[in-house]
């Protein structure tokens, strides 16, 4: 078994262009991603996977590997397919490029529910909602959940009628760390994309669509992605006050 991580990447995010090279403590956000990747020890590899040159020289620079890809993918899994393809691997973590707080321990996590069901085809990180406002905040995306450990469908604005106190007890936000078994990643990129993925641009709606199971792994905290500009605040925030993050931004900024 060999897990590896793909990290999608393209300058053309549709709410917050460029985001991928917002400097963050003087370094941009694909490598605050990268950097704290490489410190989990279950993964073989860290790849990043872009269409675009600013990118690619950014993560070369650091001495990161990149795979060229081509600049038409709808989301992150149909391009870290295409860059699966050049990666000794067996199984495949999707880590997108805006999880600038990206814990290794929450990594190992994921890669560790790989070891122990190689025969699962794609998990997905989540974790639990901090607020009401959550619920409807359609920046990232959430999910209903049921035992044992499957993903029922996933939304970006509330569908349920319960009060908030009953949704948080099976409603979570999914994270964007997903594992894929190398070969059903193919067989799921080669399907066209789905209706509902396609309107809410939901990704992991191609997996529950197609009648397949997206299991998942639990962890905490749930923190902050940047998708828009007010999000920025929210990130530095963790990185002042929160202890763990003030490790993990030293030692990557030191390497």
């Amino acid at each position: 078994m060999k897990i590896a991580a793909i990290i999608p990447a393209r300058l053309k995010s549709t709410r917050l262009p460029n985001k991928l090279l917002l400097p963050i403590h003087d370094l941009p956000m694909i490598e605050h991603v990268r950097r704290r990747a490489l410190m989990c020890a279950s993964l073989s590899e860290v790849v990043v996977a872009t269409c675009d040159e600013e990118i690619a020289e950014v993560v070369r620079s650091n001495g990161g590997r990149v795979v060229m890809t081509s600049d038409s993918h709808l989301n992150g899994t149909t391009r870290i397919a295409e860059a699966a393809a050049y990666v000794d691997c067996t199984h495949v973590l999707l880590l997108q490029g805006d999880e600038p707080l990206l814990l290794p321990r929450h990594v190992e996590a994921l890669a560790q529910a790989v070891v122990a069901e190689p025969e699962v085809a794609t998990w997905n990180l989540i974790g639990a909602l901090d607020s009401i406002d959550e619920l409807d905040r359609h920046s990232f995306v959430k999910c209903a959940i049921a035992l044992p450990h499957r993903v029922l469908y996933c939304f970006r604005r509330s569908p349920n009628f319960s009060d908030f106190a009953t949704q948080k007890t099976f409603v979570r936000k999914m994270l964007g760390i997903i594992a894929y078994r190398k070969d059903f990643l193919e067989k799921l990129t080669a399907l066209p994309a789905s209706p509902i993925e396609k309107a809410e641009s939901i990704e992991q709606m191609r997996i529950l669509e197609n009648g397949f199971d997206l299991s998942y792994v639990e962890v905490a905290p749930a923190l902050p992605s940047i998708n828009e500009p007010g999000e920025l605040q929210e990130v530095l925030d963790w990185l002042s006050a929160d202890p763990e993050q003030q490790s993990l931004l030293k030692a990557i900024t030191a390497s």
